[in-house]
């Protein structure tokens, strides 16, 4: 039986960090002229050998932008300005399944570039992130020059595609109501909402789980999730 104090996809809901960055709207985006942008530490403290390695292949691509920093007072205005310029932004293995930056480019309209092997995204089954989202096995991002050279080769028109299905999801990912001091209804459109839907999503799986607990012979283990093909 699964206790409440273990995480397990079979109960827990993954929410969106709140993004730091403002929202800009598809009809202000501008040309693009850096290919590939990131701003954070090179250096982290447990699964982030990933992004150092990346790092060091990528600081010297032409049209690639990568900078220590993070986009808070003093580094917010050069985040606005790195994602809202680039067609892509990196999100590199780290120490946490995602972070701010992934909405941040996400609001941006920054195509995320998510290099990772097993990542959980929030609202999968309800958001399909392929569509504006491009993933890369980390074997294949630690090639020399094969993350640059493939994202080379996706065409205007599929970029174009890309930021306008991020465009559709923009709201998904804020909490805010754009009421004044968030007092008044929230979106039913926005974040809040979408946790409740994956909430009533995961009930009946719950409720499974802990009927076939109830009701197994003594000694003997059931499967707490299905593995589906």
């Amino acid at each position: 039986m699964i206790h409440h104090t273990q995480v397990s996809l079979l109960k827990d809901v993954i929410v969106p960090y709140t993004h730091l960055l403002p929202r800009l709207p598809l009809s202000e985006n501008q040309k693009r002229e850096i290919l590939l942008y990131f701003k954070g530490a090179k250096h982290r403290h447990r699964g982030g050998i990933v992004r150092e390695k990346l790092w060091d292949l990528l600081i010297n691509e032409p049209r690639v932008v990568v900078e220590e920093g993070f986009p808070n007072a003093t580094g917010k205005e050069q985040s606005i300005k790195g994602m809202r310029t680039s067609e892509f932004c990196l999100h590199p293995a780290g120490d946490t399944p995602t972070s701010c930056r992934l909405f941040d480019a996400i609001q941006s309209l920054c195509i995320p570039v998510i290099v990772s092997d097993n990542i959980e995204l929030p609202f999968e089954g309800m958001v399909d992130y392929s569509k504006f989202a491009v993933f890369v096995s980390v074997s294949d991002a630690l090639q020399p020059s094969w993350l640059v050279n493939h994202l080379r080769s996706y065409s205007y028109e599929q970029k174009d595609r890309f930021r306008h299905n991020m465009a559709v999801v923009q709201p998904i990912f804020e909490y805010e109501n754009g009421q004044p001091g968030g007092i008044g209804p929230i979106s039913p459109n926005g974040a809040i909402n979408y946790i409740w839907r994956k909430v009533h999503q995961k009930l009946p799986m719950i409720k499974d789980a802990v009927i076939r607990e109830k009701r197994k012979p003594p000694g003997v283990s059931v499967p707490l999730r299905c593995h589906c093909t």
